[in-house]
């Protein structure tokens, strides 16, 4: 492999020639790598596709894209990939050649994923899932242009389709968690488990993969680390979901002896096995059972985490201190609760009063 640095602008070039399609023998030249080894990556890349990367279809240089990529990404994440390309976007493109794949071909296709309706339900894609859909087409392509040669991408000169503004934060109030807690008390683990999750906000994944280890009883903390995953019954653990995920959160003395006395029912529970053995499926199947009996409204899981954002939020707390908490990426996330915050539209309008009365006295 050939990588050449540029002294003068402390960067490094890829230099080298390939045999095309119809086999004749050009020379590819590409500069402005930070690392030598950011070079040779792309020029390594590049040369998997030689003959033919541009004039193979959709279908094939996603096969290339998966073999590539996935390796540098999580499995969970790759499984989601997977629904989104293999359901939503090969069956449009994949008999396309990848060079043949136009803007009104993007167009088309965004038009086909707005107007879909589930049959079961007719219901539309959201904007976020929309967008979703879009930014994954746009990252195949993307991978195209940067590794193999494809002139320009398509999706990314169409733009985007939905956003993010549509995103539904559903949630209890204190007094229907409260009303929920009295009817899942028959169920001791299942109820251990909801108590973390209100108490705390942390995902469900992360409670899942909480070991006792975990769990310092002494200075009152526990220690979020992992995320767990059950994937076509698959059982593993990763780190948490974003570096800012890694964090040990306070609880309260409650929720302390609450847990003490989980683990003294647990008999024999060993300090490096999952505090709570059960499922997300499970969770979800008890939360909507509890829900019904206790005559409140209906929520997922995740939605247990609102709601701890909810109650810190009316507790007086700033969305520093909450994304904090919870473990937000940034404080940008945490102001998506942004209405739930109290408005002081009216303490500022009778501040003002105040000193427009104080000029008047004076």
């Amino acid at each position: 492999m050939t990588a050449v640095k540029d002294e003068k602008r402390k960067t490094w070039t890829a230099r080298f020639r390939y045999k095309d399609w119809q086999g004749k023998v050009k020379e590819v030249y590409k500069r402005g790598f930070e690392a030598k080894r950011e070079a040779q990556d792309w020029e390594a890349a590049f040369k998997l596709e030689k003959a033919g990367n541009l004039e193979m279809n959709f279908e094939d240089f996603v096969c290339k894209y998966k073999e590539n990529h996935y390796p540098r990404i999580k499995y969970s994440t790759s499984v989601t990939k997977d629904n989104i390309i293999n359901y939503r976007i090969v069956p449009f493109f994949g008999k396309k050649k990848l060079v043949d794949i136009t803007t009104d071909d993007v167009i088309q296709w965004q038009n086909a994923m707005i107007s879909y309706q589930d049959p079961r339900t007719g219901k539309k894609f959201t904007k976020s899932y929309l967008k979703t859909l879009h930014n994954q087409l746009s990252a195949i392509l993307n991978y195209a242009v940067k590794f193999y040669g494809l002139r320009e991408n398509p999706a990314a000169k169409v733009g985007n389709m939905g956003s993010e503004k549509d995103i539904k934060i559903n949630f209890w109030t204190k007094e229907e968690y409260m009303k929920f807690r009295d009817v899942i008390m028959d169920y001791p683990m299942f109820y251990y488990c909801f108590e973390v999750l209100y108490w705390t906000g942390i995902r469900e994944g992360e409670l899942l993969a909480l070991t006792l280890n975990d769990v310092d009883f002494e200075n009152k903390t526990i220690s979020i680390n992992k995320t767990y995953h059950n994937i076509n019954g698959r059982q593993y653990t990763t780190d948490p979901k974003t570096i800012k995920s890694n964090r040990v959160i306070t609880i309260p003395n409650f929720l302390v002896e609450e847990l003490k006395d989980y683990c003294r029912r647990s008999i024999g529970l060993n300090k490096n096995e999952r505090l709570f053995p059960t499922e997300k499926s499970s969770l979800s199947r008890r939360l909507k059972d509890g829900a019904s009996k206790a005559k409140i409204k209906q929520i997922r899981v995740h939605d247990l985490r609102h709601s701890h954002v909810s109650l810190l939020i009316h507790m007086g707390y700033s969305a520093v201190a909450i994304a904090d908490r919870v473990g937000h990426e940034s404080v940008e996330i945490t102001y998506r609760y942004s209405h739930m915050f109290p408005s002081v539209q009216n303490d500022m309008a009778s501040r003002l009063d105040e000193q427009n009365k104080g000029e008047k006295d004076e």
